[in-house]
């Protein structure tokens, strides 16, 4: 572990929603699972899944079935998929433990947050009151701007609703295209490694910051507010 120089101090930080705010990997397995089930097939392993899951249809779809967007079929099953997922999309999602503590922290130190999601609003609309995010300052789906992450429109969108430039914003992901997306927005990128993260080791994904909590991630905006030493960054 080594440190690394501070940021200057956040004014807001944006947040993607699968794997960074909420842990929604069961109910998306359970989406995907009944696409099997209802075809004579066996599940896929949750062990399997969940680290897919902030791929969302293309992961999914991917791992339990061995289809990509470019192959015949898997379209009428991301549709199926979507069905599946909008009629039990609450039922075991939840906020990762730590974050609420995290938001409620931001708000003391006055820094704004908002979500910023590939995730479309037929799904962020209804969910993110049912998890606990409806005070969110912001929240820009996948289909909001007409780009969905890694392109960075739906994060300067995220900063433009919340009235601060970019270069003030922080974004906090658990996927590769979080860190493309906001390095790209130009503002500083966090890595979580509290997500789902992929097959990808999130060291190299060239974030900022890299950081295993989110208790982590309020020691490290407290420690630009306060110039002390943030206790964990990871290099």
């Amino acid at each position: 572990m080594t440190y690394q120089t501070l940021p200057a101090q956040p004014r807001a930080i944006l947040f993607d929603l699968d794997g960074t705010l909420a842990d929604t990997a069961p109910d998306l397995a359970a989406a995907v699972n009944r696409l099997q089930s209802d075809r004579g097939l066996a599940p896929t392993p949750y062990s399997v899944l969940r680290p897919t899951a902030s791929a969302g249809a293309r992961g999914m779809i991917g791992a339990a079935f061995g289809l990509t967007p470019d192959d015949a079929g898997y379209e009428a099953l991301r549709l199926e998929w979507f069905d599946n997922y909008q009629a039990a999309m609450a039922v075991h999602s939840t906020l990762f433990g730590g974050v609420l503590e995290l938001l409620s922290g931001l708000n003391d130190y006055g820094v704004a947050w908002g979500i910023v999601t590939n995730k479309p609003a037929r799904f962020t609309d209804p969910l993110i009151p049912q998890i606990g995010l409806a005070h969110a300052g912001c929240i820009v789906s996948g289909d909001t701007t007409g780009h969905a992450k890694p392109h960075p429109a739906p994060l300067l969108e995220g900063a433009r609703r919340l009235g601060i430039d970019a270069d003030q914003c922080w974004y906090v992901g658990d996927d590769p295209r979080d860190i493309e997306a906001g390095r790209a927005a130009g503002m500083v990128t966090v890595a979580c490694a509290w997500g789902y993260c992929g097959s990808i080791d999130p060291s190299t994904w060239g974030a900022d910051y890299l950081l295993d909590t989110p208790q982590e991630l309020l020691e490290l905006v407290y420690a630009t507010r306060s110039s002390a030493e943030p206790k964990a960054l990871l290099a």
